[in-house]
């Protein structure tokens, strides 16, 4: 999600109307709140500087294969593909774990039902996201995983990873670098549903999504996907952008999101 430590500096202006000396830094990012965007800039560039960012759409292939950077060749000879229609079921929530998964192609759901028996969309793994890693540690998967569209997803498994693990010690601390980024990203999706504007949180948003050229957004899902993932109702998305639009902020088409208006703090590319 995060692309580069700009593109951190401009959702929090694009926020907030800070300057880039104005960013102060909570260097744990333990409090989460519409104010503290500094926080998250120091957490971007952390996630930066570790190189593991989530890949977009149209990345290439090495990019792709980052989130399997710390699997070991024989691990990955062990995996299974599994292809799945729209609509199927990878695993439901109280499952025993025996693997982690990564997305080959397509789009998977992860789900969590409420006490009032509504289903809340937790997070949209993507390709070439790894997903499920806290099974490793756990008795039961904590949610359910359902294809969005026809998918293609690897199946690591539980058993040799801990193995792995267990008797190699950099292989443990890669895994505990990949699971801190996804803590990260977690605190960055706290704070972003935080900020209590439609406006400004969609703009949040698709500041830390832009690709390289700290403009483009890749559409790789559908509108109620970012709908969901922002927090957000889909008819408030769909006004916020049709708004956005008509000032001039974005331009849209079918598969991307532009942004044409930004700070003027040296960001532009």
């Amino acid at each position: 999600m995060l692309r580069n430590e700009n593109n951190c500096l401009l959702a929090a202006n694009l926020v907030e109307g800070h300057s880039t000396s104005k960013l102060a830094a909570d260097p744990l990012c333990l409090k989460t709140s519409p104010r503290s965007i500094g926080s998250l800039a120091v957490v971007a560039s952390r996630e930066v500087q570790a190189k593991s960012a989530r890949p977009t759409e149209g990345s290439n292939n090495s990019a792709l294969r980052s989130a399997l950077d710390w699997l070991p060749p024989d691990l990955k000879d062990a995996s299974v593909l599994h292809s799945l229609a729209s609509g199927e079921a990878l695993f439901q929530q109280g499952d025993a774990p025996n693997a982690i998964f990564e997305v080959e192609s397509g789009r998977l759901r992860l789900l969590r039902q409420t006490i009032e028996g509504h289903t809340v969309v937790i997070h949209t793994a993507r390709t070439g996201e790894l997903f499920a890693e806290a099974a490793l540690f756990s008795k039961s998967y904590h949610c359910n995983a359902v294809a969005a569209v026809p998918s293609k997803v690897r199946a690591y498994p539980k058993r040799k990873i801990l193995a792995a693990i267990r008797s190699d010690p950099n292989l443990a601390e890669r895994l505990m670098a990949v699971l801190a980024h996804q803590l990260q990203s977690v605190r960055s999706n706290l704070e972003q549903r935080n900020i209590r504007s439609a406006r400004q949180r969609l703009l949040h948003h698709l500041a830390l999504a832009a690709g390289p050229d700290g403009r483009t957004i890749r559409i790789t899902g559908t509108l109620m996907d970012l709908a969901t993932e922002i927090g957000l109702t889909h008819e408030v998305l769909y006004r916020t952008l049709a708004a956005l639009s008509k000032d001039g902020v974005i331009t849209r088409s079918a598969t991307e999101i532009v942004l044409q208006k930004l700070p003027s703090i040296g960001l532009r590319s």
